[in-house]
């Protein structure tokens, strides 16, 4: 199954970005993408089972980390991709592979894929936007201490 997504703007976001930092314009994209990817946190922990505990619905979260395991598979992967900046959505929860996938014992009750399934398009909207939002934040922020600094002469 292959999906095609058409992006627009972000050429245009790519090139404003030149004009911060390097340090602002990572900046830029962490706040924007957590901004953008939480709601599909959210979105997977309403789609999970709630069990005993509850503890595995309330377990998906946005985080630019990953577990040691996730970690060496994530890099055997993108050895070779700097990416400048990543952040995840998923579960740290050991029974979230079998919750998601199943395995012999039950079948798959998925979170993450109804999740994504649901909200891939209005993310990649948010993200859009939450871009341009943090953008002209930094922008602002820029000028004024440019300006601050050219008051102390």
């Amino acid at each position: 199954m292959s999906v095609t997504v058409d992006l627009v703007g972000f050429k245009e976001l790519e090139q404003e970005l030149d004009r911060l930092s390097k340090a602002a314009g990572k900046g830029v994209l962490r706040r924007g993408l957590k901004k953008a990817a939480e709601p599909m946190a959210e979105l997977a922990n309403s789609y999970a089972p709630v069990g005993e505990t509850g503890e595995y619905a309330e377990s998906f979260v946005y985080s630019t980390k990953l577990n040691k395991r996730q970690s060496g598979v994530h890099r055997k992967m993108f050895r070779n991709d700097k990416a400048a900046v990543e952040g995840f959505v998923g579960t740290n929860n050991p029974a979230g592979v079998q919750q998601e996938f199943g395995n012999i014992h039950h079948g798959p009750q998925p979170a993450l894929r109804p999740a994504w399934d649901e909200d891939s398009g209005p993310f990649l909207d948010r993200l859009g936007q939450e871009l341009w939002r943090e953008f002209e934040k930094s922008v602002k922020r820029a000028e004024r201490k440019a300006a601050r600094e050219a008051a102390k002469g």
